[in-house]
């Protein structure tokens, strides 16, 4: 029910969807001066809602931006959240926009920074015939040299508090329970680190896959109406959204 809630709520918050909504009131309504104020309201929100200036401040902020490894420390288990494949109509398997967690879990492993990879990631909403994101990045690293031995799968969790459950309960199980490296995106990391920690997690935060790093940039690119920014709200909305409904539930 937890995970159907926030898959509808994720629609609510998402800026592009609000000006649908108003502009399809605007349209069916008769009402001349309740449209105007519908149209007055799309208006605002586009100009606020694609100034990059507010959005990337605000990204900036909320990402972890910074590796909390150690210097020259081997850490027994890095664990890679999921979201960062997927399956086309025919079926073939690919990479999406996330995946550097995969290259990033990668390296460290090839530096041996991390002894073993725990992949967490499982079905969505719906069965289908493809194998679930755990099974895929699986065969992923083991074609890319990973030892079998060093690889631990957490194959069914569908969200964030559901990955940091059930691969607790598998570490428990295989009596590992030192500090674990945490590796996700930039934008996604400190809730996640949240969840892990209230499941009972020690954890190091590594990001990856930064949406913004802090280059220079002239006034201009700060000023100027930018597509990206309007999408990317909906990822920033959803993850500020998510950790207040999961600390007010007790998740994080």
């Amino acid at each position: 029910m937890f995970y159907i809630a926030s898959k509808l709520l994720y629609f609510l918050v998402v800026p592009f969807n609000w000006v649908a909504i108003l502009l399809f009131i605007s349209v069916l309504t008769k009402n001349k001066k309740l449209q105007k104020k519908l149209q007055a309201s799309i208006i605002v929100i586009l100009i606020i809602f694609s100034n990059p200036y507010l959005f990337y401040k605000l990204l900036h902020a909320w990402q972890i931006n910074k590796s909390e490894l150690q210097k020259g420390k081997q850490y027994q288990g890095g664990i890679i959240l999921g979201g960062l494949s997927g399956y086309d109509r025919k079926g073939n398997s690919y990479f999406n926009e996330a995946s550097d967690r995969f290259i990033q879990t990668l390296k460290l492993y090839n530096q041996g920074t991390i002894k073993k990879i725990i992949v967490t990631g499982g079905g969505g909403l719906y069965e289908n015939k493809n194998p679930v994101e755990g099974d895929l990045l699986k065969e992923e690293f083991l074609k890319n040299k990973v030892s079998a031995a060093d690889l631990i799968i957490e194959n069914k969790s569908r969200s964030t508090y559901e990955n940091a459950m059930f691969t607790k309960k598998i570490l428990d199980s295989l009596h590992l329970s030192d500090t674990m490296v945490l590796i996700s995106s930039a934008s996604h990391l400190r809730r996640s680190k949240m969840v892990f920690q209230n499941a009972g997690f020690k954890t190091v935060a590594y990001p990856c896959d930064f949406e913004f790093v802090d280059l220079f940039h002239t006034p201009l690119h700060y000023v100027w109406p930018n597509l990206n920014a309007f999408n990317g709200w909906a990822k920033l909305i959803k993850e500020l959204i998510g950790t207040v409904a999961y600390k007010m539930t007790g998740k994080a």
